[in-house]
């Protein structure tokens, strides 16, 4: 009997915490914020602080649900085994209801304090992480990162709509930086810890398609990304300071890529240009849209 299977112990505050995805949670509610901070026009304090919890909140309870539905794969993974669910610390039941009572309650009181149009996008997003993700793609196809990455490219068209009541090119263009993002990200950390996936049948790139297709696919997204992360600039959508910063940083994005795409990784080898370009697309993130809020938010305020 697994400990999931048994009766778990009444779950502390810090597991259900830890359902959340805290580390995830940080760069959903970051570009949320800037996507908030960088839209045209204004809103109270009160309310772009509700609608930022909504965000983290929204994306607590997709990550709830994404553990109470993947909890045995979890407690085969090496990496996810110690999660609440697997390590027995909570039961699932307990795990599922947190899960939609914190997807509901975002997602209600962004559409009640803020607006409907934020709102169902923040239950789309939710929808999408937690069953075409989860349920759907994961499983049954290698794609899963390249199309699933939608679900996380969300939360900067919410913190816009949230202000403007719209969308507009520029969230667009926003989403479409986290979007073609996730793959070089996520499949740079799937190169090695490949064998967790491989051990619970996840079809993920490396897997499937092998290492040098993956390395390949990693450069090319890489490029892509670059183009788009400069296309605001590009159209006259944000100022020199922005332009520059997605250039630079999207370059060495690129260089990190190009040297996990083209080397071939010998028996033995520590990885190390993937986990660099793994850790670097974290900061890459953060960097980008910091750069686009003190373009678009910070440097007019002071005339510049």
């Amino acid at each position: 009997m697994t400990p999931q299977q048994g009766l778990a112990m009444p779950a502390h505050w810090r597991d259900f915490w830890l359902l959340t995805k805290p580390g995830v949670i940080r760069l959903v509610v970051f570009t949320g914020l800037c996507g908030l901070l960088a839209a045209p026009g204004t809103v109270h304090p009160i309310i772009g602080f509700v609608a930022i919890l909504c965000i983290a909140m929204g994306a607590g309870g997709a990550a709830a649900l994404n553990q109470y539905y993947e909890s045995e794969l979890d407690g085969l993974m090496k990496r996810t085994a110690n999660r609440p669910i697997p390590a027995g610390r909570m039961d699932r039941d307990a795990a599922l209801q947190f899960g939609l009572a914190l997807s509901g309650f975002s997602v209600v009181i962004m559409g009640l304090a803020v607006n409907w149009l934020a709102a169902g996008i923040l239950a789309f997003s939710i929808f999408y992480y937690a069953v075409i993700y989860t349920i759907w793609l994961k499983p049954n196809t290698a794609q899963n990162i390249v199309i699933g990455g939608g679900a996380g490219a969300f939360p900067p068209m919410i913190g816009w709509a949230a202000v403007t009541g719209d969308v507009t090119l520029m969230p667009v263009l926003l989403f479409a930086i986290i979007f073609f993002w996730t793959p070089p990200h996520f499949w740079a950390l799937a190169l090695f810890v490949k064998t967790d996936y491989a051990r619970v049948g996840i079809p993920m790139m490396p897997n499937v398609a092998g290492e040098r297709s993956t390395r390949h696919q990693i450069f090319g997204y890489s490029l892509l990304l670059l183009l788009i992360a400069v296309a605001p600039f590009a159209l006259g959508l944000t100022g020199l300071a922005y332009g520059l910063s997605a250039f630079v940083l999207s370059a060495f994005f690129l260089l990190l890529a190009w040297r996990v795409g083209f080397r071939v990784a010998g028996e033995g080898d520590t990885l190390k240009p993937e986990k660099q370009l793994f850790a670097f697309s974290i900061l890459y993130l953060f960097m980008i849209f910091g750069a686009l809020v003190v373009d678009r938010a910070i440097l007019p305020e002071l005339g510049l």
